[in-house]
């Protein structure tokens, strides 16, 4: 997390959050400050429950894993205040999302331009999810893949893989990494043939190279366009 995140949770008179992310800064959470946690899919229910404490006046901090603006609290909580018509001051404090945390953990994969695809179909209709896939390929972005796959869902990951299969090379090399800056953090790197072999879970995060990704050093690199005869 950023040093402004860690500040803001340290002097929180409220936290809310996914009871899996307030575990994870529980050390941060100084002894008497209230804590709202709950399950996944209780997100507006959160966002409500902050936004009244914000009105007694209390300096309320919303956590999400990563970054709070990529598939983190910051939309509901924004959308949610302006719906209540209330006056409450918002600000969206960044982080460090998954994207950026697994690709240096394999070298280099996203310095040019990509693309991030979640492949969670529980807010988003797969049929937007796979045509976002296919536009992602075909223009050649390195892409990388939140929420690849559960104990419940693994056909996305089986079709973002074939539709990858049909604009990339099977040996476009292709990262996985769990745990991204936590505990039990663990990468490796394969290719996009041998990709389904891997295990995946909801903490893992999935980079896809695009046509010139190669592995340097064991590393995987996405060229900017340097030239290095120079």
């Amino acid at each position: 997390m950023t040093p402004k995140a860690r500040w803001e949770i340290e002097n929180a008179d409220v936290v809310v959050g996914y009871k899996t992310y307030v575990t994870l800064v529980k050390s941060l959470i100084k002894s008497g400050v209230e804590v709202i946690s709950g399950t996944m899919g209780r997100e507006v229910d959160r966002a409500k429950a902050a936004v009244e404490k914000a009105l007694e006046n209390k300096a309320v901090v919303v956590i999400s894993s990563g970054d709070p603006g990529v598939y983190g609290m910051a939309g509901v909580v924004l959308e949610v205040a302006a719906l209540e018509g209330v006056g409450v001051p918002v600000e969206v404090v960044p982080g460090v999302t998954a994207a950026t945390a697994a690709a240096s953990k394999l070298g280099a994969p996203l310095v040019s331009d990509f693309a991030v695809i979640s492949l969670s179909d529980l807010l988003t209709p797969w049929k937007l999810i796979e045509k976002r896939l296919k536009a992602a390929a075909e223009a050649d972005f390195s892409i990388v893949l939140y929420n690849p796959q559960s104990v419940g869902r693994k056909e996305p990951l089986t079709k973002a893989y074939e539709i990858l299969l049909k604009y990339r090379s099977p040996s476009t090399p292709v990262g996985v990494v769990r745990q991204a800056g936590r505990d039990g953090e663990a990468a490796t790197i394969t290719t996009l043939k041998k990709l389904l072999d891997c295990d995946v879970d909801m903490v893992t995060t999935i980079v896809v190279g695009n046509s010139t990704t190669r592995i340097v050093n064991g590393r995987m690199v996405t060229p900017r366009g340097y030239d290095l005869s120079q």
